[in-house]
């Protein structure tokens, strides 16, 4: 049974991002950069999540030239930003760093002077120099203090990396940096860039233990709920994994979130028990139907290569994401049941990274969808429960009209002047069992009346004649003893 808690979102105020120099931000004669001279590739000045792209000036790739008159002196609050950051992280470069802490800043130029001045105070170092010409970022044993000082208690610090040496005494260049890992970095931090969250709203490496002895390990938990997004795991491949090994890390996902609180009790004959998931303790709720979404974002090879690998993986993973028929659903309800299902959606840093709103844009596909959309319309299920609840309502009225209609062809005819019976008549009919019993339940309530009129009359007909019959017989008696006395005289 897993017993890692994830914690919970942690708030912190987020500064604006600045276009220009800020109240905050001293303007002093240009500087020259000890960093490399990096050309990110992506758009500065990108806006929040699920925000419209605001009209501007276009906008430049390019770090500032040796020409520019002025440089932006690193603050307090940038340098604070960037030792949680590397806390939270380990290891970064300025490229990262920019991305997720400053985004609508022009270029990188003062992430990369806030770095060097944090080395001047001994809080970080340069590990590394990348392929790409990138320098490696880590904090020293002094800014691992301050960082953990400064994070809140419930953010999970960082192990600190320790400067290495070699035989001679002297230091040497870290290693193990491998390029997964800084993939799973640039995609917390064009999506932080992008309006997921803060920094603090990220967590790697958090287990998820099975009852079979395996623990899956998420590369990165975002917690992002002012974007629409509760929680949501990801995956980062570099396209070197099989597609088997991805489908199993999604079974094993699957299998965690249909996890029980306790062990389940034996019900009642008879009788239903709710059984509470984990996964609803250590995650809030998502506010849409399903497990906690899983993210699989791709980077490296071809496009066409990841192409493949998305589909592939699709189509052997189906059972873990595409939902159920309704219980009980009538014929013509196509929503799917996702309750029990895991949101995958899939993107590529190639693709966000060029992207005009990146992470913020239709960059994101929905397994068992064929459009690129947004995180948060990918996320959604229009044709969930929403669906479900108008087709509902829908087979609920078909229906009633399938049975309006299969009642009015049972409905009575007169017998004698062919209309329907009311549905008083009919009612009166069914509640005395009397339906056929005679010709009289044949006949509706105007021609049940002149029956029953017709009859009286008759009635009355015959009572009449009755009576003038027995009268007549009276009389003719009379007259017949008057007679016989008048001859006896």
């Amino acid at each position: 049974m897993p017993t890692d808690l994830t914690p919970g979102p942690v708030s912190e105020p987020h500064e604006p991002a600045d276009r220009g120099p800020a109240d905050d931000v001293d303007q002093i004669p240009p500087t020259p950069s000890t960093g490399p001279s990096i050309t990110p590739s992506t758009a500065a000045g990108r806006v929040g999540a699920g925000q419209p792209q605001k009209p501007g000036v276009p906008d430049t790739f390019d770090n500032p030239s040796k020409s520019l008159k002025q440089t932006w002196k690193p603050t307090h609050t940038r340098k604070k930003e960037v030792l949680k950051a590397l806390g939270i992280f380990q290891r970064a470069t300025a490229d990262h760093l920019w991305r997720m802490l400053r985004p609508g800043d022009r270029h990188d130029r003062c992430t990369r002077d806030t770095l060097n001045a944090l080395k001047g105070e001994g809080k970080v170092r340069v590990e590394t120099r990348l392929e790409s010409g990138h320098q490696l970022w880590v904090l020293t044993e002094r800014g691992h203090k301050e960082a953990k000082q400064l994070l809140p208690k419930s953010a999970r610090m960082s192990v600190l990396r320790k400067l290495q040496y070699d035989d001679d005494g002297e230091p040497v260049d870290g290693d193990g940096y491998d390029e997964h890992a800084a993939a799973v970095t640039m995609t917390a931090s064009v999506l932080t860039g992008a309006g997921f969250g803060t920094p603090l709203s990220w967590q790697t490496e958090i287990a998820h233990r099975l009852p079979y002895g395996y623990t899956q390990y998420a590369d990165l938990t975002m917690r992002a709920p002012d974007a629409g997004v509760p929680a949501m795991l990801l995956e980062v491949d570099r396209v070197t994994e099989p597609v088997d090994d991805l489908v199993d890390k999604l079974r094993r996902y699957h299998d965690w979130f249909g996890l029980p609180v306790a062990k389940d009790r034996r019900p009642a004959r008879g009788a239903a028990v709710h059984v509470p998931r984990l996964w609803s303790r250590l995650y809030p709720a998502t506010g849409r139907e399903g497990y906690v979404p899983v993210a699989f974002v791709f980077t490296g090879k071809t496009a066409a290569q990841r192409e493949s690998r998305i589909r592939r993986m699709e189509h052997a993973a189906r059972r873990y994401f595409a939902g159920t028929p309704y219980p009980g659903s009538e014929a013509g309800i196509t929503a799917v049941d996702y309750h029990q299902a895991v949101p995958v959606v899939v993107t590529e840093l190639e693709r966000i990274t060029t992207d005009p709103a990146g992470a913020a844009g239709k960059v994101w596909r929905r397994l068992g969808r064929q459009e690129w959309q947004t995180l948060n319309e990918a996320l959604d299920n229009p044709d969930g429960d929403q669906l479900h609840a108008v087709q509902s309502k829908e087979a609920h009225r078909r229906r009633k009209e399938r049975e309006a209609a299969a009642k009015e062809a049972r409905r009575p005819v007169c017998a004698r002047c062919g209309a329907k019976f009311t549905n008083e008549c009919w009612a009166s009919l069914l509640s005395r069992g009397r339906l056929g019993a005679d010709r009289t339940d044949k006949l509706c309530g105007p021609c049940l009346d002149e029956h029953f009129a017709q009859l009286e009359a008759e009635r009355v007909a015959r009572r009449q004649a009755q009576e003038d019959a027995a009268r007549e017989a009276a009389e003719a008696d009379a007259k017949k003893g008057r007679g016989l006395f008048g001859r006896r005289r």
